[in-house]
């Protein structure tokens, strides 16, 4: 397979698992971006890690907003693609989706309190903060442990299995690892925040700007540093009266080789630590499992699945256990 077919079903695959639904303009992009030989030799042209469609979609959002369509994001491109290559090698897909804590609250809930939370891939943060938010799941309602005026709720719809808290988890100590930190206080992290949430997406970006009122308030600490080298040290510094949870979502995808995962998995067990994963079920094996969940993903405690969730927060069907 060429470079270019290779994108191409990359792209093509993103427009149809990932957007499709979501975001019809974005899957209307990426099909266009499939079908275009020239399109695809620029992307191409990227280092590999440079080249997924979030991170091009961002680019072009953070520069000239939403695209109208097709034929305009391609004009954009043709006219503009310099700057917006320079946006692309400078940043990175950091989705900081703090809705995805109401797909965590109910695995956290049921962990011994207080809680250390220890968040690799954290972005700015946003999703250390799980007990300042607030959480709908239809049949019952999770407060936060201090209300303010802008606080987030969440929506979450939840199976009849799912072990729904009634009330929101105690939270001793929080910090964030990630390769390049973003800061809830800079105006210009703010936008690439911003950037990176998907057009046709309704309340999304109203609660992505709630949730950094909130943390801006008291801002978590996220340290720069890399799972593979980082993670031990920045652990020693949790109080050893609470539980460590080592947690990540959508994040794993970015650690490119096998090899790297599983030390990874082996320094986290190492440590003792309460090991929650939520990460795409393409890293899991077995293709059946890709197939059936399409663009879900698949919640873990120490490499025990656990829920299947909806990318962006808004669904957890728990598994329920064997009869």
């Amino acid at each position: 397979m060429s470079e270019a077919s290779r994108l191409a079903h990359v792209y093509s695959v993103f427009a149809d698992q990932e957007v499709a639904g979501r975001s019809p303009l974005y899957a209307q992009i990426c099909r266009g971006i499939a079908g275009n030989a020239s399109f695809l030799e620029r992307v191409a042209a990227l280092p590999p890690e440079k080249q997924q469609p979030n991170l091009l979609l961002a680019a072009v959002k953070y520069l000239f907003g939403v695209a109208q369509d097709w034929t305009h994001f391609h004009a954009l491109i043709e006219d503009n693609w310099l700057a917006i290559e320079a946006v692309i090698q400078a940043r990175r897909t950091q989705t900081n989706e703090p809705a995805r804590c109401a797909t965590l609250l109910p695995l956290l809930a049921q962990l011994p309190q207080p809680l250390a939370l220890l968040e690799v891939g954290a972005s700015a943060g946003l999703c250390l903060l799980p007990d300042k938010y607030a959480y709908d799941y239809g049949r019952r309602r999770v407060e936060p442990t201090a209300p303010s005026a802008d606080t987030p709720l969440f929506h979450c719809e939840a199976n009849d299995v799912t072990p729904l808290p009634k009330k929101n988890i105690e939270v001793a100590w929080r910090a964030g690892l990630d390769l390049s930190p973003l800061s809830v206080a800079r105006d210009d992290d703010r936008r690439w925040l911003q950037a990176l949430v998907w057009p046709g997406e309704g309340e999304r970006g109203i609660l992505l700007d709630k949730a950094i009122a909130v943390a801006r308030r008291d801002p978590p600490r996220v340290v720069a540093g890399d799972l593979r080298h980082d993670l031990t040290a920045l652990a020693a510094t949790a109080p050893g009266d609470a539980t460590l949870v080592i947690f990540h979502t959508a994040v794993l995808a970015y650690v490119s080789e096998a090899s790297d995962r599983r030390a990874f998995a082996k320094t986290v067990r190492d440590l003792g630590a309460q090991w929650v994963s939520n990460e795409s079920a393409r890293l899991f094996d077995g293709p059946e499992l890709t197939e059936r969940l399409g663009g879900r993903f698949v919640l873990t405690l120490n490499g025990v699945p656990k829920a299947y969730t909806e990318a962006h927060g808004t669904a957890i069907d728990w598994i329920a256990p064997a009869a």
